[in-house]
Parts: structure tokens; C-alpha cells; sequence
């Protein structure tokens, strides 16, 4: 996936608690680690040996490959008909790419994993998608939530907002941000496709950047990504069937909010910039 990793655990009072919690914690990042590597031979489209890019030079067919690329591309195939096509497993030319799947789902097996691991409260973010547990402080009824700021795509130096997540109230753990800021318009929008009454070729997203704030990780992640594939139409669609919160900046600056991103948040130091 080449993304960088990044992982935020408060620091408890106390030695012994302290270094139990650095124990869990070095085991936690070993494995996390481990998945995502694991994920990245498999999946991913740069590395010439991995079951994907076997795939795509057709010396392998989905009906012999993994239980587990079988499973992803299921997935994907799902969410495709639950966004009317905006989000895709295959690119323009055809090509099997799972890539708009794999890092939510990369994400989601290292959350697990950093629970199973006895860790509460914790921040993970990946290439500026993340998802959190618990709070920044102690646990309680009035445990404050952690704050996933949004990097303005026109300066990468400020924010656009800030969105909190977990925390004793917050039902939503994981954000997502998609767009072509920093990568270029990398996703391919529905006009490429060559879609019902759209021509093939280069369109242009209505979205440069597009951040989904959702109950789990993957359904943050394809969201976003299937907004920005889709444009308006998506958004209306994706805002009136899931339990989600949506911030979209067009190409001249103007922001689409829905109301969870138009509250204010406390000023604090967010747990992540949003990279997309």
C-alpha cells in the first residue's frame, strides 16, 4: 500500500502500569506491522510478485486465487452495487484493483489486533485514514474524545477541521479522507468509466478532497473514495442511506458539510492531520 503508519497510546501514571502498557504496546505495533506487510505481498499492485499483479498479467484467475482475495473482491463487488457503481474493484482498462478496499481493511484486522492486545485507547493512523479506541485521557463517563484534523488540500500547512472521534459520547471511530491533492486525480471518476450519458476519457472530480467520518473504518474509506468518484450525485446518495458525516471541498474551495462537520470542536491538538 505504501503508506506510512502511525500509532497514538496515552501514557498511563504509574511504572508498573506504564511499563506493562509498553509491553502490549511493542507487541501490538509487531503485529500490526506484520498484517500490514502481509497485505502489502498480497495486494499490491507495485510489487511484481505479489497474488494481485499475478492476477492482473493473467498467469492467475480470480477462481484460483486466495480465500481471501475471493473474499475482498466479493466485498468490493458489493459496495459497487450499494453505490451505483462509483466505487469499483477494476480500473479504467479493466484491470483488477483492490486497492480502494485493502487499506480499510488493513486498518480494521490492526484495530483488532491492538484490542486483542489488551490496548484501550489508542489513535492509528494510516496514509491519513484513521481509526481510534477509548480516549486520549483516562476512561470515564466524561473521557474526552480524540480530534482527527483535516489538512486543507490548497495549503498542506493548516486545517480545514477537525472531527472528533471515540471519547465517552462519540459513536463514530474512523475517518477517511480521499481526493487527488496530493496524489494527483489518481481515482477513477465515473465520466472515465465512460458511464450512462457520460463520455469516456479524462473528467475531472467535482471533489478535490472528500472526508467521511463513520461508525468503522472500510465503510469511511469506500465511502470517501466513491464520492469522490462519483461527485454530487454520490454524496446525496451516500448521505441519505448511510448514518455518516461528510465533508467535500470543490475545486474552487467552497465545502459541502454535513451537519456533524459544521459543529464546532474543542481546540485541541488533533490525534492526526487527514492525508488522503
Amino acid at each position: 500500500m505504501g503508506t506510512v503508519v502511525s500509532l497514538t497510546v496515552p501514557v498511563p501514571h504509574g511504572s508498573d502500569e506504564a511499563g506493562t502498557a509498553g509491553h502490549r504496546l511493542d507487541t501490538a505495533v509487531s503485529v500490526v506491522e506484520d498484517q500490514f506487510g502481509a497485505l502489502e505481498a498480497q495486494f499490491s499492485l507495485f510489487v511484481p510478485a505479489s497474488e494481485a499483479s499475478r492476477i492482473v498479467r493473467g498467469e492467475l484467475s480470480l477462481t484460483q486465487a486466495s480465500p481471501l482475495m475471493q473474499e475482498m473482491y466479493n466485498d468490493a463487488v458489493g459496495w459497487r452495487h450499494r453505490t451505483d457503481g462509483a466505487f469499483t474493484p477494476e480500473r479504467p482498462d479493466g484491470a483488477l484493483d483492490l486497492s480502494g478496499l485493502v487499506k480499510g481493511y488493513a486498518i480494521a484486522e490492526a484495530g483488532r489486533s491492538l484490542a486483542a492486545s489488551g490496548l484501550h485507547d489508542w489513535c492509528l493512523n494510516a496514509g491519513g485514514d484513521v481509526l481510534v479506541s477509548g480516549s486520549p485521557a483516562a476512561s470515564g463517563s466524561s473521557a474526552p474524545a480524540w480530534l482527527a484534523g483535516i489538512v486543507d488540500p490548497a495549503d498542506r500547512r493548516t486545517l480545514v477541521g477537525a472531527y472528533p472521534l471515540g471519547g465517552a459520547a462519540a459513536h463514530r471511530l474512523a475517518l477517511a479522507t480521499s481526493g487527488s491533492a496530493e496524489r494527483g486525480d489518481h481515482i477513477w471518476t465515473v465520466g472515465m468509466r465512460g458511464g450512462p450519458g457520460r463520455a469516456g476519457g479524462a473528467a475531472r472530480p467535482e471533489f478535490v478532497q472528500v472526508s467521511v467520518a463513520a461508525e468503522d473504518i472500510v465503510t469511511a474509506d469506500v465511502l470517501a473514495t466513491a464520492i469522490v468518484a462519483g461527485g454530487r450525485a454520490t454524496l446525496d446518495a451516500v448521505t441519505s442511506r448511510w448514518d455518516v458525516e461528510v465533508l467535500a471541498m470543490a475545486h474552487d474551495g467552497a465545502l459541502l458539510a454535513t451537519p456533524g462537520f459544521r459543529a464546532p470542536s474543542a481546540v485541541q491538538l488533533p490525534c492526526a492531520a487527514m492525508r488522503p
